[in-house]
Parts: C-alpha cells; sequence; structure tokens
C-alpha cells in the first residue's frame, strides 16, 4: 500500500511539474508586463520613427520577420551576422542584397536595453516591429504574444531551401506554407504584405518580358520602363502600383486583372485553388486585413524557443 502511495505521488509530482514547464514555455500577450513595462512603447516609438524616414521600411520589416520565422523559427536568427561560430543567413540568396531593416531592430534592441538590460529577446522585438509596421501603414494590429527567445544557431541552407521565391508555382508555394503549419488561406493573406514594398528588376524581369497570357499588356509595358531587358538587376518597382505605401486590398483587385508583379503573385490567381481567396479579399478589405492579422499571429508561432531554451541577446547581430 506504501508504495501504491509512493507511485501516486511520484505521479502526480510528474504531472504538475510538466504542466508547470508547459506554462512556463507558453507565449503571452503580457509576459513583459512586470519584467520591462515600457518594452512595447520603446519598441513601437523606435518602429514610428524609422517609418516616417522611409516609408518603405514597413514593408521590409514584415518581410524580415516572415524570413526569420520560417528558417528555425521565430528566433531572430535572421538577425545574426558571420562569426567564427556562425553562418549567417543573411547571405542566403532570399535574403542577400535584399533583405534589410536590420539597423531598426538593433536600435530598438538598443532602446530596450536601456530601460531593461537583458530581458527582452531581439526575437520578440522583430515580432513586435512587423505588427507596429503594419499598422504605421494603415494595415492592422493585433496582439502579439510574447516570450521568444533568441537563438545560437543559424541555418544559411535553411534559408536557402525554405523560403519561397518569386518564381515558385502555387502547388509549391502551398506546399512550403503547409511545412510550416499554416494553410492556403494564411499563405494568400500573408502575400497580401505585397501591398507594400518593392521588387527588384531581376525578380520579375522575365514575367514583364515573357508575353505571356497571365499579364496585363498595358501594365508590361509599364513595368518595363524601369526594369530592361538587360542591366538593371537592382532597379526597384512597387509591388503594387495603385497605392504602393498603403496597406489596403489593391494587390488582390491587381491580380484578378493579371497585374501582379512577381509571378509568385500572379499564381494564387492563376486558376488554381486559392482563386476564391484572392477574390474574397479583393471585394471585402476588412476581411482581409482581418485574416492576415489572424495569419501573422499563427506565423509568430512556429518553432518559437521559450522557457530556458536559446538565450536572451545583448546585441542582436551576435550570440552572447
Amino acid at each position: 500500500m506504501a508504495s501504491f502511495i509512493g507511485y501516486t505521488c511520484t505521479s502526480v509530482v510528474t504531472i504538475l511539474l510538466i504542466i508547470c514547464i508547459q506554462s512556463e514555455a507558453q507565449l503571452s500577450s503580457t509576459f513583459y508586463d512586470t519584467t520591462c513595462p515600457n518594452a512595447l512603447t520603446t519598441i513601437r516609438t523606435a518602429i514610428r520613427t524609422a517609418i516616417s524616414r522611409e516609408r518603405r521600411m514597413a514593408a521590409s520589416l514584415i518581410r524580415l520577420h516572415f524570413h526569420d520565422c520560417f528558417v528555425q523559427g521565430c528566433d531572430a536568427s535572421i538577425l545574426l551576422n558571420d562569426s567564427s561560430t556562425i553562418t549567417s543567413e543573411k547571405n542566403a540568396l532570399p535574403n542577400l542584397n535584399s533583405a534589410r531593416g536590420y539597423e531598426v531592430i538593433d536600435n530598438a534592441k538598443s532602446r530596450v536595453e536601456k530601460i531593461c538590460p537583458g530581458v527582452v529577446s531581439c526575437a520578440d522585438i522583430l515580432t513586435v516591429a512587423a505588427r507596429d509596421a503594419s499598422f504605421a501603414v494603415g494595415g492592422p494590429s493585433w496582439i502579439v504574444k510574447l516570450g521568444r527567445r533568441d537563438s545560437t544557431t543559424a541555418s544559411l541552407s535553411s534559408a536557402n531551401t525554405e523560403l519561397p521565391g518569386f518564381g515558385d508555382s502555387l502547388d509549391r508555394l502551398v506546399s512550403m506554407f503547409g511545412a510550416k503549419g499554416l494553410s492556403a488561406r494564411d499563405m494568400v493573406a500573408l502575400s497580401g504584405s505585397h501591398t507594400i514594398g518593392q521588387a527588384q528588376c531581376f525578380t520579375f524581369r522575365n514575367r514583364i518580358y515573357n508575353n505571356a497570357s497571365d499579364i496585363d499588356a498595358g501594365f508590361a509595358s509599364t513595368r518595363r520602363r524601369q526594369c530592361p531587358a538587360t542591366g538593371g538587376n537592382a532597379n526597384l518597382a512597387p509591388l503594387e502600383l495603385v497605392t504602393p505605401n498603403s496597406f489596403d486590398n489593391n494587390y488582390f483587385k491587381n491580380l484578378i486583372q493579371k497585374k501582379g508583379l512577381l509571378a509568385s503573385d500572379q499564381v494564387l490567381f492563376s486558376g488554381g485553388s486559392t482563386d476564391s481567396i484572392v477574390d474574397e479579399y479583393s471585394k471585402n478589405p476588412t476581411k482581409f486585413k482581418s485574416d492576415f492579422a489572424a495569419a501573422m499571429i499563427k506565423m509568430g508561432d512556429i518553432n518559437s524557443l521559450t522557457g530556458s531554451e536559446g538565450q536572451i541577446r545583448k546585441l542582436c547581430y551576435a550570440v552572447n
């Protein structure tokens, strides 16, 4: 009988320990309420300042968060520079001379460190920055879950293979997002962030010069002015021509008119399974913004480090 009681108590203790660990590891919107109550205000100020100086930065910060979460999860691995132990994701093809906004995150981190040293992770700062960037240009806001920790590793190979490409097919995109736990609807909603931002000429040259049936001829002609058939690879063009600096649903209206700039944009409305979602968002901007916010929250949960995992980096570009 005594051994039975002992076994039962041990089991209860084990169960309670598991519950405590799970509770500790959960992300929470109130994570810094006592340890750094002014963290979110400080981050927001830094992000608003950066976007007021350069409107394009809003799109860059949202993209930076996306490129972080798709590689090892939302762990700020994309922010790490090359070192003796790190091969930086910044050098991956989808990021090289393309991903930007690192200095904005570094500045926000510096400001937060001044008021709460060693408390707020770079991963959380990047996640909050994406939310604040969206809201700053007319997009939705949402409650950000917090408590992520920073990785001590990066993966150049994963960044080269797990980030969607500008020429990917619909099936490949659906598969890649599905591998991260994101649905086709999440994918279309997140792609709607291309309602702001710019793309380099080399990413859409083939599309505007191939005279295919899935691109409006007048649109292609207009885009050729900024993107010659040869040279000018880094020339920039807005992803969405009508209101390129405002977060709205014109991106989806453009797709229906065969005016998606990237091939990976236009495949969302090309007779496939996501046509109905694009059509819905083109008619209902409120639904688009609501789904975008929900998808961003969902993306922010991808393989986050919590509890005693990882570390809180002192500098976002280097491990402690």
